[in-house]
């Protein structure tokens, strides 16, 4: 981890930025000819190159604009804390421990990061909170060797029929979650306002619960996945019977979702259907659920610096559909968060042919630039909005 910071003066707001400098799997076999995951490339307005949209070129492009604010007018006019983690694609690890450990270092009076995709390319985003994340495996060991599947097929129970029964149960066929206890209880009526105006993201309008609009299903309610599943070889398939079956699955669940619960109730429920030989095991450490309120001074000043900077109003939303250590901004250091993604939702990060947009690049360089310019010019006037004096926007 780098904690790295810029002082200037004790009355100023200190601003706490964030970055990750980890990337998942390169996987060069599976980007296109002429493509790698380690070699920058540019083709048009597209950057390729694991990181250019998860994370590296984000965080990149504010620290770029602090440098050329600094080389312009020799100060900001506030403060900077920044701080960098390398584990943040499998869970963070540490960083709660660090961040517990380092609080009074990273004091401030407001969060802001950069990462995951705006809501449409062409449109500034701001995202106040992430969905929490949780993942665990569910494996049925039945042998401890593969059977003839014509000699004892039919007597011997398959365990990836059993598995598949399993993970059946918790959705029914349009993934709309079994499980009570799964479900939120925060989609009210004020977020339902402020997800009305967004337009739709990419969706199957055949998946995920009926009562819900696409922006709903993805930012104000919970959604379960399965990342992966494994019986005998799909490569090369033999006339056998597997003793295993593991699959991977996921819960992205939003604030109003007891996290502690989430494991024990998929316990209750797999033994209330008859699945006491499927095991439960959780995966990595688990993602927080956060949300700051679109009513807050902080959120209404930094949209209105991005419409002053690019006459675009941008698209608020309560949370990120994906999910991010916010909760230690949020919860551990009692700091608003807010964070201004610069990238899109077609970026291909977290697989083959990742890339950034160079016009969103180009346009958030101006964002962070009149952004930061603006705290600096109402610095005094953004402590005062803290403490419950003038709104920010004023």
């Amino acid at each position: 981890m780098l904690l790295a910071s810029h002082f200037e003066e004790e009355t100023l707001p200190t601003v706490l930025l964030y970055g990750h400098g980890d990337v998942c799997n390169g996987e060069q076999h599976r980007w296109r000819d002429g493509l790698g995951p380690f070699e920058l490339i540019q083709e048009g307005d597209r950057l390729y190159g694991r990181g250019t949209a998860d994370n590296k070129i984000q965080h990149l492009i504010n620290l770029v604009a602090l440098g050329l604010l600094l080389q312009a007018n020799g100060k900001l006019g506030f403060n900077i804390k920044f701080l960098l983690e390398m584990g943040e694609e499998r869970g963070s690890f540490g960083l709660r421990e660090f961040v517990e450990a380092n609080r009074d270092k990273l004091v401030a009076d407001v969060f802001i990061g950069s990462d995951g995709p705006r809501l449409s390319p062409t449109v500034p985003s701001v995202f106040l909170g992430s969905r929490g994340t949780l993942e665990f495996e569910m494996a049925v060991r039945l042998r401890d060797r593969d059977c003839h599947s014509g000699n004892l097929g039919g007597l011997l129970a398959d365990p990836a029929i059993v598995l598949a029964h399993a993970i059946a149960s918790i959705t029914d066929q349009r993934g709309r979650i079994r499980i009570p206890e799964w479900l939120p209880n925060s989609l009210s009526e004020d977020v339902r306002a402020a997800l009305a105006d967004l337009p739709p993201p990419l969706n199957d309008p055949d998946w995920g619960e009926t009562s819900l609009t696409p922006s709903e299903r993805v930012f104000g309610w919970n959604s379960f996945s399965v990342l992966a599943m494994s019986s005998g070889s799909i490569d090369a398939p033999q006339s056998a019977i597997s003793g295993v079956a593991r699959a991977v699955g996921q819960l992205r669940f939003v604030v109003g979702t007891d996290m502690q619960d989430i494991l024990p109730a998929l316990r209750r429920h797999l033994d209330a259907y008859g699945f006491e030989m499927v095991e439960v095991s959780q995966i990595d450490e688990a993602f927080k659920a956060t949300r700051l309120s679109p009513s807050h001074p902080w959120v209404r000043f930094v949209c209105n610096s991005i419409k002053k900077t690019v006459d675009k109003r941008p698209h608020v939303l309560p949370n990120l559909g994906g999910s991010l250590p916010n909760d230690l901004f949020a919860n551990v250091l009692g700091l608003p968060t807010i964070w201004i993604p610069h990238s899109y939702a077609e970026s291909g990060q977290h697989g083959p042919n990742e890339h950034a947009l160079l016009s969103i690049a180009l346009e958030a360089m101006k964002i962070m630039t009149g952004l930061f310019l603006d705290v600096a010019d109402h610095a005094s006037g953004a402590i005062m909005a803290e403490e419950g004096g003038a709104p920010l926007d004023e």
